[in-house]
């Protein structure tokens, strides 16, 4: 259905007799993604599914956890979707939606982004791996790259561009080997004959690509030491396109790996089963992909967590948050148990619906400025009126708009881990897990950061609860300089719509307690599904 919906929209964009309003194609967009979200989840109600059901000779498999994610996947895009500003009306004859130049390439780029990530959950072959990351991911090089006027958007689009084709040819890389060893691209074919096989050559081989697509899809969801990219291209980008990047590309990799992770651990690839693999046979001895996850988890939870203290502009301590919380997530997947894995969903959930309602608030803070600063002709962002960036400029929020403050501040304690919210059972599942399996020093090492990441949290909701600095010469905010990305960016307001998302999001970070059940045991059954229990 998004394909065919692609094609649709592509043609109306083209016909010069076919006018749709910018606002109106992003509400026709968001619609085809609950559509599409609906077809997904009936799919589910399919009896024969078992562990799986072969589609197009096997290039892709249907199975509980990637419909249930392909759902999940689509109903964060209509949200997303939902984020873009209502575009005031225009006065006099000529009354009507203003129109914005980039919405309508927005909506279209997404599509083709969630067609891509939703392949991406279902692929079973290299093939397809591939065709749906890049396809993915050529969706993202261009949304980086939307604001064609703004000079920091567009070297965060080249630079996005040049990392992630980096990522990308290793990923080649990684499955041209396998396919040179093995003969195969079917990744069932390939789990089967590496664990019938003992001639150590094409062992050996199959080993090497999957620890280099192992490292490029690292690469892509900025897990350390693979992330100096990501701080940059979200910090100069703006939050509309933000939200995107740091969200929808996460999901279906982090998925990919998991997938990939349980069943190669299921047929028991290990280098005890290797006679020698040069040095890294000598340095790895309980599993080569394992220790590589367990290394970038403690890379990721120290680098996201002391790097984000000395950082000053929002979109930076979030994408080094998001390294922290990635660490989390690694650690709860290199474990590989039923109660590792169901934790790792569960926090995989959580963090995406907490990341989703802070990145909804920042847009919903940029619209309210951006109308207070034309309304009262205050000079807020030194007149420009420009997205939020830097963390000084939410400083009185609360004396503004104590909803938005209050509703941000739920969300910021959320990722900090604080109970009795949803961020501190995500994290305590994981530690728990790790405990169980003897992952006593990742485990306090854990423990330690989310302590210390805590303090830049909390410095945000300080700022956000302090009175604003007035200069007694100008009379106006003194606030550092943000960029304008240009019309549309800003010039709307937050649509009903949007402001009830925000809300439903934050009763549930907060009311999660009282009702945990419908999240903990879909978790569990999918993580019970992937081991054929």
């Amino acid at each position: 259905m998004l394909f065919s919906s692609i094609l649709i929209l592509i043609v109306a964009k083209a016909l010069p007799l076919i006018k749709i309003s910018s606002i109106h194609f992003t509400r026709i967009s968001a619609i085809i993604l609950i559509l599409s979200g609906i077809l997904s989840f009936n799919i589910l109600y399919i009896q024969s599914i078992g562990s799986g059901i072969g589609i197009y000779s096997g290039l892709f498999q249907i199975t509980n956890i990637s419909q249930t994610i392909e759902l999940f996947l689509l109903i964060i895009g209509s949200i997303i979707l939902i984020g873009w500003p209502t575009i005031p009306q225009s006065l006099g004859k000529d009354a009507g939606f203003k129109e914005n130049k980039y919405s309508i390439d927005y909506s279209i780029i997404i599509l083709f982004s969630t067609l891509g990530s939703s392949l991406l959950v279902s692929s079973f072959d290299l093939i397809s791996l591939y065709l749906s990351i890049e396809l993915q991911s050529f969706g993202l090089y261009i949304l980086s790259t939307l604001y064609r006027n703004s000079e920091s958007s567009t070297n965060a689009g080249l630079k996005y561009f040049l990392l992630g084709g980096l990522s990308s040819c290793i990923i080649l890389l990684g499955t041209g080997i396998i396919y040179a060893y093995t003969g195969l691209t079917q990744l069932e074919s390939i789990y089967t004959l590496i664990s019938s096989t003992n001639i150590d050559y094409i062992l050996q081989g199959t080993l090497l690509g999957i620890i280099l697509i192992f490292i490029g899809l690292l690469f892509k969801i900025s897990a350390a030491p693979l992330h100096n990219w990501s701080p940059d291209v979200y910090d100069e980008t703006p939050t509309i396109v933000t939200i995107w990047l740091t969200i929808m590309p996460k999901i279906s990799i982090l998925i990919l790996l998991l997938e990939i992770y349980t069943q190669i651990n299921i047929y028991g690839i290990s280098p005890t089963d290797l006679p020698v693999l040069g040095a890294i046979s000598n340095i790895f001895t309980d599993g080569v992909v394992k220790n590589i996850f367990l290394i970038s988890s403690v890379l990721s939870l120290i680098i996201g967590t002391v790097v984000g203290l000395a950082q000053i502009k929002i979109k930076r301590l979030l994408a080094y948050s998001t390294i922290s919380h990635i660490g989390f997530m690694l650690l709860a997947l290199a474990i590989n148990t039923e109660q590792s894995i169901d934790s790792f969903l569960f926090y995989l959930i959580q963090y995406i619906i907490t990341n989703l309602n802070i990145f909804l608030i920042l847009l919903a803070i940029s619209y309210y400025n951006y109308n207070t600063s034309k309304e009262s002709n205050l000079t807020i962002n030194n007149g420009q009126g420009g997205d939020i960036k830097f963390i000084k400029e939410l400083q009185g929020l609360f004396f503004a708009n104590p909803l938005l403050s209050l509703t941000f501040s739920i969300s910021l304690f959320s990722m900090a881990g604080i109970p009795p919210l949803i961020g501190f059972f995500s994290k305590q599942f994981v530690l728990y897990s790790a405990l169980d399996q003897g992952y006593y020093f990742i485990s306090i090492l854990a423990i330690i950061v989310s302590v210390i990441s805590a303090s830049y949290y909390l410095k945000i909701i300080k700022i956000l609860h302090t009175s604003p600095q007035i200069s007694p010469s100008q009379g106006k905010e003194e606030l550092p300089k943000s960029e304008s990305f240009g019309e549309g960016v800003l010039e709307g307001t937050t649509s009903t719509v949007h402001s009830f998302i925000i809300s439903s999001l934050s009763l549930f970070i907060l009311l999660f307690i009282l009702k945990p059940t419908l999240i903990l045991s879909s978790t569990q059954v999918l993580s019970l599904t992937l081991f054929k229990i």
